[in-house]
């Protein structure tokens, strides 16, 4: 029996992309099934040499939220206005977890894949709220987690296209009146009557 090398059938050499995309093909698909030894057998490679590409398991997660999640901290942020800046950030990222739902909840699984880009939209969007409220931490697990149940429920409707449209809306005006009633938290706000 013939054991697959650190090359692909073809005799072409493995690329850090090719592995990064096969790896969000595969995990897409499979989800739970996802794995360095699931994803050697798809690239006909052995385990050992994906290492070489992409480190261990948290780092290939890493690698591939780095790629999917890159364009959620596009610049697109209105200058002195944090509301609108994290609206922007959550809205593309809600599209992201949408599209892909086992790499957000991959990464729940595996917490030392949370760094890089991931790391980096969380400390943005704290940031913003630091400049808002009093407890931005509180505010930041509110919008994340209020963007996660959201973007991962689109999984029950893949393939309905009016729905899928109808979550998204329902999704932008729940966040924005999330962001209505941060703006009455901030230090300063009038109280409500």
């Amino acid at each position: 029996m013939n054991k697959p090398r650190g090359r692909p059938a073809r005799g072409q050499g493995l690329a850090r992309e090719q592995v990064l995309e096969a790896a969000l093909r595969l995990l897409e698909e499979g989800g739970a099934g996802f794995s360095m030894r699931a994803l050697a057998a798809r690239l006909e490679v052995t385990p050992m040499s994906l290492y070489h590409h992409v480190g261990d398991h948290a780092a290939l997660l890493r690698a591939v939220s780095d790629r999917v999640y890159a364009s959620v901290l596009e610049p697109g942020e209105v200058p002195g206005d944090p509301l609108a800046g994290i609206r922007a950030i959550l809205l593309r990222y809600h599209g992201m977890v949408t599209a892909y739902p086992q790499l957000t909840l991959a990464i729940f699984a595996e917490p030392a894949a949370f760094a890089g880009t991931t790391r980096a939209i969380t400390d943005r969007l704290l940031s913003l709220l630091e400049k808002l409220s009093l407890e931005p931490l509180l505010w930041l697990d509110i919008l994340v987690d209020h963007a996660h149940g959201n973007a991962l429920a689109f999984q029950s409707v893949r393939g309905d296209q009016a729905l899928a449209g109808s979550m998204r809306e329902r999704y932008r005006q729940a966040l924005d009146r999330l962001l209505e009633a941060l703006r009455e938290d901030m230090p300063g706000a009038a109280s409500p009557r």
